[in-house]
C-alpha cells in the first residue's frame, strides 16, 4: 500500500523555532504508514510578482505541496499575522492552484497566552482562499508554548500532545474523505 504522503510548512524561519519543534512533534503522531517530512526553503522562495519566473525555491515548494496528500502548517504571530516569508510562499500557489481541494492542519505556537490567535485566523483566511479542504477542527493554537518544552528541547505538555494528536488524526481523516470522493 502506498504510504500517505504529508508535508510540514513552519512559518519561522528561526533554527530554534518553537514552530519547527511542533512540527518535529508531529513525526510521533502519525502512524507508520505515513510519510511525513518538513520543508526547508521557504527562505529561498524570492518575493511573489506577477509574471516573474519560478526559481529553483518555488519549484521545490510547489512540488512538495503537489506530492502531498496533506499539508500541516504551524505558525508564530508577527505583528497580529503570519510572517512574511510563509505569506509570500503560498502566495506563489494562487494562480497555480497548488493547494486547491488539498487537505490541511494550521496551528499557531506562541509564547503569549493568546497562542497566536491572530495569525491562525490570516492563515485560515488564506487557506480558505486558496481553497484547500478543512474543517471545524483543522485549527489548533498553543499558548505559552515556551512554557511546554522541557530542558531537552522537548514538547512534552500532555494536553498540547493531545491536542497534535487530535490535528494528526483530524487531518488523515480529511486526507481519507478526499481519496475517497476524489
Amino acid at each position: 500500500m502506498k504510504p500517505i504522503r504529508i508535508i510540514g510548512i513552519s512559518g519561522s524561519l528561526r533554527s530554534d523555532s518553537t514552530n519547527t519543534l511542533v512540527l518535529k512533534t508531529l513525526a510521533k503522531c502519525f502512524p507508520e504508514n505515513v510519510d511525513y517530512q518538513i520543508f526547508d526553503g521557504l527562505d529561498k522562495i524570492p518575493h511573489f510578482r506577477p509574471g516573474l519566473s519560478e526559481n529553483e525555491g518555488v519549484i521545490k515548494f510547489k512540488m512538495a505541496i503537489q506530492h502531498a496528500d496533506g499539508i500541516v502548517i504551524c505558525t508564530p504571530e508577527y505583528a497580529f499575522g503570519i510572517p512574511g516569508t510563509l505569506k509570500n510562499a503560498l502566495d506563489w500557489t494562487v494562480a497555480t492552484g497548488d493547494l486547491n481541494e488539498k487537505p490541511v492542519a494550521a496551528i499557531s505556537s506562541s509564547p503569549l497566552n493568546t497562542g497566536g490567535d491572530k495569525a491562525l485566523a490570516a492563515l485560515l483566511l488564506t487557506l480558505t482562499a486558496l481553497g484547500t479542504k478543512k474543517n471545524q477542527q483543522s485549527a489548533y493554537s498553543i499558548p505559552n508554548v515556551n512554557l511546554k518544552i522541557n530542558a531537552l528541547r522537548q514538547l512534552d505538555d500532555e494536553l498540547t500532545q493531545t491536542g497534535l494528536q487530535a490535528q494528526c488524526d483530524n487531518l488523515l481523516e480529511i486526507i481519507g474523505n478526499v481519496k475517497l470522493n476524489g
